[in-house]
């Protein structure tokens, strides 16, 4: 197993750099099963605002490249379970990714509450605002 990076994320979904893009492509090509690669939870949040701020992806498209990345045999997300559960608050929100992942890792953690500041997190990913 070997760990990817959130840059080679971005080379590999976005092709946009010919010599690096094709790099990632090789490497992730050659990932399998057995031999699989493996993303971090804090990549996952980086390349959603990389590719929401850099790229201007939209809410569909951001939605489409997670659920792809997770759905691929070949890669272990990690806490896979909670990563989806997320992704599905994301796209039927108005939440930011993080915000997502935020208050559902911590669900998944036995919190009854994910205490926030921000209007748009209680308001649009269940965190309760702190008045």
């Amino acid at each position: 197993m070997i760990g990817l990076d959130t840059n080679v994320l971005v080379r590999y979904i976005m092709q946009d750099d010919t010599a690096q893009s094709a790099k990632a492509s090789a490497l992730l090509d050659a990932l399998t099963v057995e031999a699989p690669g493996w993303i971090s939870i804090v990549s996952l949040i980086e390349l959603a605002w990389v590719l929401g701020t850099a790229y201007g992806l939209d809410r569909a498209q951001l939605t489409e490249a997670l659920e792809a990345l997770l759905r691929t045999k070949e890669l272990i997300v990690e806490r896979a379970e909670v990563v989806w559960k997320a992704v599905r608050v994301y796209r039927n929100s108005k939440a930011d990714f993080a915000d997502c992942l935020i208050a559902c890792t911590a669900t998944s953690a036995g919190c009854e509450h994910t205490m926030t500041f921000d209007r748009g997190a209680a308001k649009h990913a269940g965190m309760s605002l702190i008045t």
